[in-house]
């Protein structure tokens, strides 16, 4: 199995294909060339170790700006190295904001694109460790009764223990015995740390269960067990 990160390149001009795709092989990566956007959004599939992407900004029928774009709408989040010979301020603000890790005017020197390289692919190692965490962590949130999500989800906004039983109509002994099993289902030993989960499991954003209702008591699910 070959576990050599894996390098994209995208350039139109064959010269540059080619040339670019031997100096990226003696950088010690696997590259897979290709001499369209087109060819290349057909034929992309993730592998399984770290990968990039090296792209020309002009090329006809589908630039690397609208490549990008295109990756973008997919939800592909692959880190981008632009190379371009008609670079321009706009495209190169442009391309940064939507996620480029660095934008190179041929000609280039080898190691700065090779340095460049070098950071898409450790960008890509993070994002692959942080979906792996947030998978982990998801794994936890999903062993929660609806209870215990609720109390959670106060917690994690500084509340103490008798605030979060006014807030759901019970009494503070039984926030505690559902505190208690929050921190060992998320496996945690500090506030500091469950905070940090539900930032990465992105609760501060998504919606509480429908029976939270700050000041009135939650109603329980039919046949659920909610001690009061």
């Amino acid at each position: 199995m070959n576990e050599l990160p894996t390098v994209f390149l995208v350039d139109d001009d064959a010269s540059v294909l080619r040339s670019v795709e031997r100096l990226l092989r003696s950088g010690g990566y696997n590259v897979s060339a290709h001499r369209s956007a087109r060819r290349f959004l057909a034929e992309f599939q993730r592998p399984e170790q770290p990968c990039c992407l090296v792209l020309d900004i002009a090329m006809p029928k589908l630039s690397g700006i609208e490549l990008q774009d295109r990756l973008v709408e997919k939800q592909l989040d692959l880190p981008i190295v632009f190379i371009t010979g008609h670079g321009d301020v706009p495209t190169t603000v442009r391309a940064m904001k939507s996620g480029a890790v660095d934008f190179l005017t041929k000609p280039f020197e080898e190691r700065e694109l090779l340095q460049a390289v070098r950071q898409a692919l450790y960008k890509d190692r993070m994002k692959r460790r942080e979906r792996v965490e947030r998978s982990q962590i998801m794994v936890q949130v999903d062993s929660l009764t609806m209870r215990e999500n609720q109390v959670l989800r106060l917690v994690v906004t500084g509340m103490l223990n008798k605030q979060i039983a006014a807030t759901l109509g019970t009494c503070e002994k039984t926030i505690k015995v559902h505190r208690g099993r929050v921190m060992r289902k998320m496996n945690v030993q500090s506030v500091a740390e469950l905070v940090r989960k539900a930032e990465k499991a992105g609760l501060f954003a998504s919606p509480a269960p429908a029976e939270l209702h700050a000041g009135a008591p939650a109603t329980p699910r039919a046949g659920a067990y909610s001690p009061m």
